[in-house]
Order: structure tokens, then sequence, then C-alpha cells
């Protein structure tokens, strides 16, 4: 008896240590016209963090236990996901368009003042790079901090020359001319990716070598098509890359070395797309008249295998890493809506959240 009571104590007390570290999700979705955001835990709405700034376009990147928020005029806001204290805040400018995270560094991509702001990871301010353009798509690249100069057409590598010590220090190292403004860009491992308002094509640099390239764009019956979308929209799985094209009823799929394979016909103009975490799903939505919109591909076959149709635009969408949940926010009818992605049908929908556009998910473990 002894033994069965020692085996079950014992039982209990793995349990509950697993229980305790088994990873969560809280939500963060953008109240786009309330300069606010709407925590969601545990299928409710539960709590708002208000004056968040101008959330037209807000942006949040997580980054361990840190998280940081961008507004559409200019605040870069540094809070605890956890507690959803603020920490800092800084404005950079009138007008911010981007945001990475380095080890020892913020770097913002300014709009207005035409700059690049270097600020450490509390925020304070370090350098600011004058460009006398706009300027989007920023990334990161090992010592390199890379971005498009929208009205220069350039992009232009920067260098950090103290790399891996405490502040960094950039200078220019190399600026490409590309097509006619840049809009966004992407990056995948050492290949950074431009799209262009103006030109038909979307530009392609390898960061270790240097070297540029261009690639048409290709959509149905090989008609160019008028401008590629944020690149945040594009999606990557192992071998294919997922492309939304503007201005055509399609989703153009290239494989990793940007050989075209096809177009997928969709209902209506597709603006984002989004690879479920094991890849094997797309889900797309719309603007214009299919806005209330999201079809779902099947990317090993490449066909649409569901429709959802909601009462309301849809400005984004977000699969959640833990469970077979996707998460809509249906931006005019003031909700997210959650589908059930393993036998696809509206699960529920959660209230209390206004005016939702982006959503951005906070892993963590509970203590």
């Amino acid at each position: 008896m002894r033994r069965v009571i020692l085996g079950v104590l014992v039982y209990l007390t793995m349990a509950t240590t697993l229980w305790a570290k088994a990873p969560k999700e809280k939500i963060f979705v953008v109240e786009r016209e309330s300069q606010s955001l709407a925590i969601i835990e545990d299928g409710l709405a539960k709590r708002h963090m208000k004056k968040m700034h101008n959330m037209n376009h807000g942006i949040i990147k997580f980054d361990g236990d840190d998280a940081y928020l961008i507004s559409r005029d200019g605040y870069v806001v540094h809070f605890d996901p956890k507690s959803e204290k603020l920490l800092q805040e800084y404005k950079t400018s009138k007008s911010a368009i981007g945001f990475v995270i380095g080890k020892n560094y913020i770097a913002v991509a300014n709009y207005d003042d035409k700059s690049v702001d270097i600020l450490t990871r509390d925020l304070k301010p370090i350098d600011k790079i004058k460009t006398g353009s706009k300027n989007v798509g920023i990334k990161i690249y090992k010592d390199m901090l890379i971005f498009a100069q929208m009205e220069s057409d350039k992009v232009t590598v920067l260098k950090d020359k103290n790399y891996g010590k405490a502040t960094p220090k950039f200078e220019i190292f190399k600026e490409f001319k590309v097509g006619k403004m840049p809009f966004d860009a992407m990056i995948i491992d050492h290949t950074y990716i431009v799209g262009f308002f103006l030109t038909k094509a979307f530009g392609v640099i390898d960061l270790d070598s240097m070297k540029f390239s261009e690639i048409k764009v290709t959509a149905t019956d090989n008609k160019p098509v008028l401008k590629i979308p944020h690149f945040g929209f594009w999606s990557l799985s192992k071998d294919r890359i997922f492309i939304p094209a503007v201005g055509d009823n399609a989703v153009m799929v290239y494989d990793r070395n940007f050989n075209f394979i096809k177009n997928i016909k969709m209902q209506g103009l597709p603006v984002f797309t989004s690879l479920s975490p094991d890849k094997r799903y797309l889900a797309v939505t719309f603007s214009g008249k299919d806005f209330p919109t999201i079809q779902i591909v099947d990317t090993k076959t490449l066909k649409i295998i569901k429709t959802f149709t909601f009462k309301g635009k849809v400005l984004h969408l977000r699969w959640s890493n833990l469970d077979n949940s996707l998460y809509v926010s249906v931006n005019d009818a003031n909700k997210v809506n959650v589908i059930d992605t393993k036998e696809w049908f509206l699960e529920r929908e959660i209230f209390q959240v206004k005016r939702p556009s982006g959503i951005f998910i906070y892993q963590y473990k509970e203590k």
C-alpha cells in the first residue's frame, strides 16, 4: 500500500509539473479605431490596453518576454506581454512603417522624416540615419541592416562596425539601384526580396554574394501584375512561395528558386496569405466585394478545400501554434471569429473587441 501511495504521489507531482509548464497563448488584437489592444485569453476578450497611439496598421513583435509595438504615428512602445505593463515609449517620427528587433537594438523605418532610427532595447536613441527618402522593408541579416528607399529606388545595406558589442554602429556597406518605387520586402535565409509599385517584377539580393537580380511577376495567361502587396502577406513553405497577385484573382506559386509553378484561381482579389503551422494549409483573404471571405487552400494539391464568408470585412487572421484554431478579425462586426481547422467549421465568436485588425499571438509557459 505504501508503494502504491508513493507511486501516486510521484505521478501527481510529475503531472503537476508538466501541466504547470505547458505552453499557453495570449492573443493581442489591434483595435484599429480605439488606439487600444484587446487581450484574449482562454477564448474570451478579458482586458484592454489603452492609449497605444494610432493603431491604423499597428504592428506587434515579440522577442522572448519583450513585446514591441509600432503605431502609425511614429511611436515605438515597449511592454511586458505577461503583465501587460507599458515599460517605455519613444516617438521616432510623425509616421513610421516598420521595425526590426536586433539582439541589442531596435531599428525603425520612418516615412515622414525620411530616416531610420536605431534605438536601444529600452528605446533610448542611438542614431538617426537620414536617407532623404521614405523607408520601407527593413530586415536584419547577421551584422547587416537592410532596407529599401521608396523614393530613391534603392536598397541600402548597412553593416554594424561594433557587431557583438553593446552599442551598434551602422555604416553604409552597399547600395543597389532597383526597380521603381520599392514598397516592401521579406527575407529568406540570406536572400532579401523586394517588391515594387511601378515595376512589374520583384528584386532579389543575395546577401552573401551581394548580387542583385530581377524576377518578372507572372499572372494568369502570363500577364504582368500591377503591384506586389506587403510582403508580410507572402507565405513560405519548405519548398514553395505563395504570393497574392494584386490585380488578379489568383495566388501565384513559385519554388524556392523563384521558378514559376502555377496560379491558383481564387474567388476574388487576394490580399493576405497565411500558412498553417504545419504548412499543410494556406488561408487567403480578399479585398473589395470579397472582403468578408476566406478561402483555404491545400498546399499539396494546390486546390481550394473550403470557403468561409462572414458578415463583415476580414482584415487579418492568425493560426494558433497550440491547437486547431484559426483566429479571424471581422472588423466592422466587432468580433474575432475562431475556425476549427481540423473539421473546418466556425467554432465560436469572440465579442467585446472593437474594430479588430491585426492579430498577434504571444506564446509562453506558466510557472
